[in-house]
């Protein structure tokens, strides 16, 4: 039986932490965690990266067979608040008609805090449990996964079957997820007097003609995958000059490629050097500079995964929802831990997806609830 009003003010306390990234500071939720957890008598540790930042281990004990451990996990950071108002403030946590508000709510501070009691709720009940159940909280996912990359040859995770991440997907199970490769290309050419344009090198201009090329960018891998449907890539930001009456002699772009599971991403920057390669052979001192900022491969799922289908069945049995596996074009620590742990990986959450990253970011508490017991279930049938 879930204890609705702790889980509701333990989610409460985690959203009034403010864990946003950068820098993160997600030492605080970790605390927060550990000392919830410690309350039901479950095993904890706290994994410092730094003074303010770090991952947590929360460890439920099964009866000390050797059956492989069920890790749950979820990233312990949000992301900023941003410039538009908002109607409740984002660290108060309120509840106002079925729903708490405030950054991270979404994303994913109530798929952690329903973790958390789902494992606290399995030892309050007694439950006897052949393996191990170990949450695995994270620093960073939302800037770089840094956390993940730290954790994923932690002793805590040598023994895991399977995992199940509490990203938002709004009570689906989403067995798939894009991968992310995000590209910073930096065109450099030389400052001059803006009254005289012709005594320097524009690398505005230069980049308009890189922009262009960048619009038109086609994917040497061009069939759509089923759950993901096809790759992206989004022009992010520019940045370039430093006064009217100056010629910039440097600008800058980011671009945010989301990929399927069949494209390499060595192949995309293969063909993104090209670009660059051709423009310099077609416009004079053109000079471009790339660097990769993030590289994170595609989620999928072996077929016919005995995991999954229990994830799918269960979900249909207990929320009523279509047996139908699903993907999200986000990423997550997924594109760390499974290259590395090669086990069956579902994404569930109670969270609402395209509340993600918005302003007024809430949850419906009946589906926080919801995914308590969802997440205790998968723990006994596992």
């Amino acid at each position: 039986m879930v204890n609705q009003e702790r889980a509701i003010k333990f989610l409460q306390k985690l959203i009034k932490i403010k864990s946003v990234n950068p820098p993160g500071n997600e030492l605080g939720v970790a605390k927060a965690i550990v000392e919830h957890a410690a309350k039901a008598d479950l095993q904890t540790e706290i994994k410092a990266l730094s003074s303010s930042r770090a991952n947590v281990i929360v460890r439920l004990k099964g009866n000390g067979s050797k059956h492989r451990s069920l890790l749950f996990s979820g990233h312990l950071d949000t992301v900023p608040v941003g410039e538009t108002e908002w109607k409740h403030s984002p660290f108060s946590g309120s509840l106002i008609n079925g729903k708490i508000f405030g950054r991270g709510s979404c994303d994913m501070k109530s798929g952690v805090a329903a973790l958390i009691e789902a494992m606290i709720t399995l030892k309050e009940t007694r439950t006897s449990l052949d393996h191990d159940v170990v949450f695995v909280g994270t620093a960073g996912e939302e800037v770089d996964c840094i956390g993940a990359s730290m954790m994923v040859n932690d002793e805590a995770l040598k023994n895991a079957g399977a995992m199940v991440i509490a990203e938002p997907s709004n009570g689906k199970v989403f067995t798939a997820h894009k991968g992310a490769l995000w590209i910073e290309i930096k065109l450099f050419g030389k400052t001059a007097h803006g009254s005289m344009p012709h005594e320097g090198i524009n690398a505005i201009v230069h980049m308009s003609e890189l922009i262009e090329r960048l619009k038109h960018f086609s994917f040497s891998y061009e069939k759509e995958h089923k759950l993901l449907g096809k790759p992206t890539l989004t022009i992010s930001t520019v940045n370039g000059g430093i006064k009217t009456n100056l010629v910039p002699d440097q600008c800058k772009v980011t671009i945010d490629i989301r990929t399927i599971p069949e494209i390499k991403h060595g192949n995309i920057i293969k063909d993104i050097k090209e670009i660059l390669k051709d423009l310099e052979m077609k416009i004079a001192h053109f000079k471009a500079e790339l660097k990769i900022i993030n590289d994170l491969p595609a989620l999928e799922n072996e077929r016919d995964s005995d995991f999954v289908s229990l994830a799918l069945e269960l979900n249909k049995e207990l929320n009523k929802i279509e047996a139908e596996e699903k993907g999200a074009n986000y990423y997550t620590d997924a594109s760390v831990f499974f290259p590395a742990l090669k086990i069956p990986t579902i994404i569930y959450g109670p969270g609402d997806e395209k509340l993600a990253h918005q302003s007024d970011e809430y949850v419906e508490v009946k589906k926080y609830i919801r995914a308590i017991q969802y997440y205790a279930e998968i723990a006994k049938r596992f």
